[in-house]
């Protein structure tokens, strides 16, 4: 069965996707939607081009749909409905523990037709993130929310000290599941050619402290 994945770009994107194919599963899409004002992934910051170049390094087709004028909800429906026009009979997600985000998108897909899949479900936070450096995944985190994240995690990679960082920091959900930070992958086993990310400016959006980056194939 061919199977797409919502893809925001991230550490969890890259886990559950690497997971999907150790399990058999045949992913052939990633499916990325964006605010259509900004041309950037909401909260993450992340331009959409940047999610075109992890696709391509990836070796994997990319569905991308905005938000502007659609809302998120038409947005996502008519990826589903173009996914079922090409053959996709599964969607992989990278939800870790929060009930009512699954449910959302799980009901939706069901309705849809299609096979949910969540290969990450129900897994301890530190878990899985140590798992994720450990197989070699490379990603840095590019925005943090003000409210709950700290400024100093910016721009840094997944390393075994920023886990146990993130681990004492009082509050916080290791993989960032609570929106404290979002990241971007550009390198490790699935991708057939690493990127490199040239750091060029921070900025604020939505309460959000974003690294604003270029990225290029090696």
């Amino acid at each position: 069965m061919r199977c797409g994945l919502f893809w925001s770009g991230g550490k969890d994107s890259l886990l559950a996707l690497d997971r999907a194919q150790q399990g058999g599963l045949e992913v052939s899409h990633l499916v990325n939607i964006y605010e259509g004002s900004s041309g950037r992934v909401r909260f993450h910051g992340v331009r959409k081009e940047s999610i075109a170049s992890q696709a391509r390094a990836l070796g994997l087709e990319l569905l991308q749909k905005n938000t502007h004028p659609d809302t998120f909800e038409q947005a996502f429906r008519r990826a589903m409905l173009e996914l079922k026009q090409l053959g996709v009979g599964g969607i992989v997600f990278g939800n870790i523990h929060l009930a009512e985000i699954r449910a959302w998108y799980e009901q939706r897909t069901a309705e849809m037709g299609y096979r949910h899949i969540e290969p990450l479900w129900g897994e301890p936070p530190s878990a899985l993130i140590r798992e994720f450096v450990r197989r070699g995944h490379r990603a840095r985190i590019v925005s943090v929310y003000l409210t709950c994240g700290r400024k100093e995690w910016i721009g840094k990679e997944f390393s075994e000290d920023l886990i146990l960082e993130l681990e004492r920091t009082e509050n916080t959900d290791v993989c960032g599941e609570r929106g404290e930070y979002h990241s971007f992958a550009f390198g490790g086993p699935l991708f057939q050619t690493a990127l490199t990310l040239r750091d060029e400016s921070q900025l604020e959006m939505e309460n959000h402290l974003v690294l604003d980056f270029s990225v290029s194939a090696n």
